[in-house]
């Protein structure tokens, strides 16, 4: 069975995208899809890379064409609860460090639908600690545990290394994902992540 790495940040509108793709390309291959936490902004500091907004802001025809592919991909996949987040860019540090904490704690893939959903689908500013905590909590898990955690120096640490090691690997954005040492960035990869995974057998 093929272990695939997504390095994942809450930031990128296009992380949702992907991660309500992927278990359609898991039940297909039978892969598996390993999300790495990985801060969006300390990936972008290490690597002198940009937010598309601000990369491309200045050329009006390049962001209408990435918003039709956006537009084009939910239509592709059906994705129609999606709402774009009026709180956008969030910093998502908190929720990031939470995160480690829901995997530390065995919870993981729960607290990720759970935030997928709050920032991606409910418009909930996912930056607002106390928001952070009802959306958490409403989930069905303990936020006040994890909140606390995000808090531990050794969970601090484990997101600045993971950070660190995705840009040492050639990460520079997200959603990246490697399929064995090859790398695949963007949404619009996907199609060529499952063609690897299939050949990789």
């Amino acid at each position: 069975m093929t272990q695939v790495d997504f390095i994942f940040d809450f930031a990128s509108p296009n992380a949702y995208f992907c991660h309500q793709v992927l278990p359609k390309i898991a039940e297909r291959t039978g892969a598996t899809f390993n999300y790495v936490p990985t801060l969006l902004g300390g990936l972008f500091k290490l690597t002198g890379n940009q937010a598309p907004m601000i990369a491309f802001g200045g050329i009006p025809n390049k962001m209408a064409y990435d918003q039709l592919e956006t537009v084009r991909f939910i239509e592709e996949h059906n994705l129609t609860k999606f709402a774009f987040n009026e709180n956008f860019p969030i910093n998502t540090l908190l929720v990031m460090r939470a995160l480690i904490a829901a995997e530390n704690a065995g919870v993981k893939d729960k607290y990720i639908d759970v935030v997928v959903k709050g920032m991606w689908e409910d418009n909930q500013n996912m930056g607002d600690p106390e928001v952070v905590l009802s959306v958490l909590n409403a989930g069905g898990l303990d936020g006040k545990a994890l909140l606390a955690e995000t808090q531990n120096p050794e969970v601090k640490a484990k997101l600045m290394e993971n950070t660190q090691a995705a840009a040492d690997r050639g990460a520079f954005g997200i959603p990246s994902f490697y399929v064995g040492d090859e790398l695949f960035f963007g949404k619009e990869r996907l199609g060529q992540v499952e063609a690897a995974i299939v050949a990789a057998g």
